[in-house]
């Protein structure tokens, strides 16, 4: 992973941005029943540089292409991680990768969290589902340069204990990097001993000055709707509170239109953007 700063995309992108590169899996690990994280390695020679947040196109000949954030990778540049949920015919084609397959990759494209503008300041990190995902490498991040940050913490939701993402790297963040992972879940099994409910109901507990406080929010819609205006509420300005739209991207350069958003398109201008920037088309239904 190398160290981040919001990344965007000059004008006209044509040529080597739309042709994908060969990159081999070299590392599988099944998430859940449907959700799987690969580890690529480039066939070219060369890596990827990236900032948490952007994600990349990834291809498979005769399926299709997806945009994919990027889940991690290391200081080389060397690997590059990507977690996939199967939801379609593309994405259920990337989860049957094995070992030793190959996939055609574009990008990175897009704006990044701003981990930088974080330093310093407390962090309040809020996932849903696989939108843990985007922000894996957010907190590697931190884990990595701890004593830049103030107060770190960690609320996440899932479905149910079983739809849990990176459950080793969670107790790691927790017993071993000094991150305070407070998990939910929306419905509990016989084993689960934790939190039920919906996100904000771990807020309460999250120690945080709200005058110097910064977030970084990803999963579906109303949840960082909700969590949003929860932080705001409390006193963060929403100007301070990131959320990663990712809907409906297409090409990943601005072209198809597919992914705008207002005046906005989401691949170009985001996927990252300040919740001050889109709160008030967020109010609008269907936009």
């Amino acid at each position: 992973m190398t160290t981040p700063g919001a990344a965007s995309l000059s004008a006209p992108l044509v040529g080597e941005a739309m042709l994908p590169r060969p990159f081999r899996v070299v590392a599988r690990f099944e998430e859940t029943h449907d959700t799987v994280t690969l580890e690529f390695e480039p066939g070219d020679g060369d890596g990827i540089r990236f900032a948490p947040g952007q994600f990349t196109m990834l291809y498979l000949f005769g399926i299709g292409e997806v945009p994919i954030s990027i889940a991690g990778g290391d200081e080389d540049e060397r690997t590059l991680v990507h977690t996939v949920r199967s939801v379609g015919a593309v994405t259920e084609a990337i989860w049957s990768l094995g070992i030793g397959d190959w996939v055609g990759i574009r990008g990175p494209y897009g704006v990044g969290w701003p981990v930088d503008e974080a330093e310093g300041r407390d962090l309040i990190v809020g996932a849903g589902g696989i939108g843990l995902a985007p922000l894996r490498s957010v907190v590697q991040h931190v884990a990595e340069h701890r004593d830049r940050f103030g107060a770190v913490s960690l609320i996440y939701g899932t479905r149910s204990p079983g739809d849990m993402l990176y459950g080793d790297e969670l107790h790691d963040w927790r017993t071993r990097f000094q991150v305070d992972v407070g998990v939910t879940v929306d419905r509990s099994d016989e084993g689960w001993q934790g939190n039920v409910g919906v996100v904000t109901s771990l807020l309460p507990r999250v120690n945080f000055d709200p005058a110097n406080t910064v977030a970084m929010v990803c999963g579906p819609e109303v949840m960082m709707k909700v969590v949003a205006r929860e932080l705001v509420s409390r006193g963060v300005e929403p100007a301070d509170v990131h959320i990663s739209l990712e809907r409906n991207m297409k090409c990943a350069i601005g072209f198809c239109g597919h992914c705008q958003f207002g005046p906005d398109f989401v691949c170009r201008d985001g996927p990252v953007v300040p919740y001050a920037q889109v709160m008030e088309r967020m109010r609008l239904a269907q936009l």
